[in-house]
């Protein structure tokens, strides 16, 4: 599932693969777990959106369960999954919650992402 434009990450490498990344594209987060069905549905579209967006922006996805990776969710007060984050000069700008339609994550972008206009 990795690719430049859809990879995952972890606790470890949050900061080198969505913070500095941010500064020049806009990141999105997928905080997700396994045992989510909503996290499942939204998978696809998520991957649509990156290779759409052909590199304008890349998707990050973080499973919640593994590792220690927990303590992001806790860091963004991510309360239920999946939770996407919109980041952007190293911070968050928006964010939204549930499986959400292609289009709706496409107006998500256009209105919240400063770097892509």
């Amino acid at each position: 599932m990795s690719s430049n434009n859809l990879f995952n990450i972890d606790l470890v490498d949050f900061d080198q693969k969505v913070i500095q990344p941010s500064f020049n594209k806009p990141i999105l987060v997928d905080f997700w777990a396994d045992w989510c069905g909503p996290c499942i549905v939204i998978a696809p579209i998520l991957e649509k959106i990156a290779q759409e967006y052909d590199g304008d922006i890349q998707v990050a996805k973080l499973e919640v369960d593994e590792g220690e990776n927990m303590k992001l969710a806790g860091k963004y007060q991510v309360r239920g999954f999946p939770t996407i984050i919109l980041f952007e000069k190293g911070e968050e700008v928006e964010r939204f919650s549930s499986a959400q339609s292609y289009s709706f994550i496409d107006q998500f972008i256009q209105q919240y992402s400063t770097l892509l206009k």
